[in-house]
């Protein structure tokens, strides 16, 4: 029996937040922005939802894989970004799929991509469901939407044990490939916040940011070969270690966002489950103090896991709002040797820059004890958080990008600034802007911005999109990134036009042409057909 998830929020439909978190939680809100206390609307149901009726008549042959009940239909409507959960609070879903079809087998996608060729329907490539930039939203000019979720295509097929490798199905999820894992020796340990709700396809198409903090950052770093069904046929990849043979077809694959085609299988490189751990955790006196540090670890070539900069104030419980210390999350593992060296030298290179380790440093559970155990809680916990917020009224979401460190202080500065400025231009009353560093590398770090604020309920979803977009228009107009790993989708679109070449953006068209004659998946995702 699948475990069904919240059509309108974060997570599985049996799983929430406690009493005591939420109580906590509003009362640091309400310490937070001088708040009495909370109007608060209550979660949707989805018969409150009302849904235009499907325009597809689905053919008998497809009839035992596609659905177009209601709550499917919702379930497949929006993603899970802080804007998404905002419209369903709104009970306003005006453009959901008219179907959601649900292939077994890659012989099923050929045959879906078929249909919808046939009737000329826009077809959606779906994972898990975790968007958060609009990318799995059925296009509003679209005349008919059949979405394809790949959830039943989830086996770990093969495995190598002499290369470390695996042949893995495209819609498994996370815990999934660990658990059909068990019996080896390997670990895919390719994990982020979404991990739980996303799939393998899903990180590929959307090339997404997981737990290694340096060296093996994004799912390009794993990937062997990909096999992909595209409306003009299949497309697969020789698997091979590294090549020079022209441009890689995988790099055409990753990124893709299913505007070619859907992918139903990779190889993936895996590793030994590590056996060897040191963590610590690390305080500064100021964040560009930690970010000194890091910049020295990484162009050091130590290569930790966890390389994570934080301000103490988002990390931490009981830190003032005032406060301008940092905290750093460091580890190191391996499943070969003993990692105390490379701990001990980065230690020595934040003591360097000013940093004290927490006494339990080394100790190889202080990932779960301390500030690096503290803030790990919080990260599990942060998504469920979403949907209370939204209830509430309260502005609350990320955005991240990327910069070069020698511009790094400047930039941080001047997004931080253009992020109060606009919460504050926006609500009428100050916000809060925070930033951590999830991914380092030795030219610049990944900066993960964190904000919230008080919204006006009756113009909620105007005021957050206005302040998301500012932030983010902000961040590509200084130079950085428009997405560091949480790809580009309908919302990024504007701003990824502005970032990447003219001249890059018609040979994607070409190669779409030549992948999707019809210009029938994802249409305006990336490109426009």
């Amino acid at each position: 029996m699948r475990r069904q998830k919240k059509f309108y929020a974060w997570g599985y439909a049996d799983e929430d937040l406690s009493a005591d978190e939420i109580k906590a939680w509003e009362a640091e809100i309400a310490q937070r922005f001088g708040l009495n206390g909370f109007d608060v609307t209550p979660p949707p149901k989805p018969d409150e939802i009302a849904l235009r009726a499907p325009r597809v008549a689905v053919p008998e042959s497809l009839q035992a894989i596609v659905r177009t009940d209601q709550l499917t239909r919702l379930e497949h409507s929006y993603g899970k970004a802080g804007f998404d959960t905002t419209r369903m609070f709104m009970r306003s879903v005006p453009n959901p799929p008219d179907a959601v079809a649900f292939p077994e087998t890659e012989q099923d996608v050929v045959r879906l991509l078929d249909w919808c060729a046939e009737i000329g329907a826009t077809a959606i490539p779906y994972g898990g469901g975790s968007s958060v930039v609009k990318g799995i939203e059925p296009p509003a000019t679209a005349d008919k939407v059949v979405t394809i979720s790949t959830r039943h295509m989830d086996k770990v097929l093969e495995v190598d044990p002499i290369s470390e490798a695996a042949r893995i199905q495209g819609g498994i999820y996370g815990p999934a490939i660990e658990d059909q894992l068990r019996d080896s020796p390997f670990t895919m340990r390719h994990y982020m916040q979404a991990y739980r709700c996303s799939t393998l396809g899903g990180w590929i198409a959307t090339r997404s940011g997981g737990h290694y903090a340096t060296l093996y950052t994004h799912i390009d770093d794993f990937v062997e070969s990909t096999r992909m069904v595209t409306p003009a046929g299949v497309m697969e990849s020789r698997r091979l270690p590294g090549s020079g043979a022209g441009p890689s077809p995988d790099r055409l694959v990753l990124g893709s966002e299913g505007i070619l085609g859907i992918v139903t299988e990779a190889w993936v490189r895996l590793r030994k489950k590590p056996t060897y751990r040191a963590s610590a955790s690390v305080r500064f006196k100021s964040f560009y103090d930690g970010a000194d540090a890091v910049r020295a670890i990484t162009q050091a070539n130590l290569y930790p896991a966890n390389c994570r900069l934080l301000e103490a104030r988002e990390a931490l419980p009981g830190v003032p709002w005032s406060s301008t210390e940092a905290v750093l999350v460091l580890a190191f593992e391996t499943a070969d040797h003993p990692v105390g060296a490379w701990m001990a030298r980065a230690l020595e290179i934040c003591a360097d820059h000013g940093g004290m380790a927490d006494p339990n440093a080394d100790d190889d559970n202080a990932h779960r004890s301390g500030a690096a155990g503290a803030w790990r809680n919080r990260f599990i916990r942060a998504p469920h958080y979403g949907e209370h917020a939204v209830a509430r009224g309260i502005l609350s979401s990320t955005f991240e990008t990327a910069m070069t460190w020698e511009r790094f202080r400047d930039f941080h500065q001047k997004i931080t600034r253009v992020t109060r400025d606009t919460i504050e231009r926006v609500t009428g009353r100050e916000g809060t802007v925070t930033c951590r560093f999830t991914h380092v590398y030795p030219d610049g770090p990944c900066l993960y911005f964190t904000f919230a604020g008080v919204l006006d309920k009756r113009i909620a979803l105007e005021q957050f999109m206005e302040v998301l977009s500012t932030c983010t228009a902000a961040a590509v107009e200084q130079g950085g990134t428009t997405t560091h790993h949480h790809a580009v989708g309908r919302f990024h679109r504007p701003f990824y036009d502005k970032q990447r070449p003219e001249l890059f953006a018609r040979a994607l068209r070409g190669a779409k042409r030549e992948l999707d004659p019809k210009g029938m998946m994802n249409p305006g995702v990336l490109i426009d057909p």
